[in-house]
C-alpha cells in the first residue's frame, strides 16, 4: 500500500523529507555537542551545581583579595596550603 504513495513524491521533495537543511543540521549538532559537553563536566559529580558554586566562590574571594591589594598598595599575601595524608599499614 505505501510503496504506490512513494512514486508519486517528486525525488527533490523525498530528499528534503529524508534529510534537514544544513542550517538546521547544524544547529542540531551544536545542541548534540553541548548536550555531551554538561554530561561530561558532571561525570563523577553527585551535585554539580554545588561545585560549580564553590569555585564562582573561591574566583570571588580571589577577586576580593586582589582589589584588596590594589587599594591598599601593598601585594596581598597568598597561601596555598597543600596536604598529603597518607596511611601506611
Amino acid at each position: 500500500m505505501g510503496g504506490c504513495s512513494s512514486c508519486c513524491v517528486p525525488s527533490s521533495s523525498r530528499q528534503e523529507l529524508l534529510s534537514p537543511d544544513v542550517e538546521t543540521r547544524r544547529r542540531q549538532q551544536a545542541e548534540a555537542a553541548e548536550t555531551r559537553a554538561k554530561l561530561n563536566e558532571s561525570r563523577g559529580l553527585s551535585n554539580p551545581e554545588r561545585v560549580q558554586r564553590k569555585i564562582e566562590q573561591a574566583r570571588a574571594r580571589e577577586d576580593r583579595l586582589d582589589k584588596y591589594a590594589n587599594q591598599s598598595g601593598t601585594p596581598a599575601l597568598k597561601v596555598l596550603f597543600e596536604v598529603d595524608v597518607r596511611i601506611n599499614r
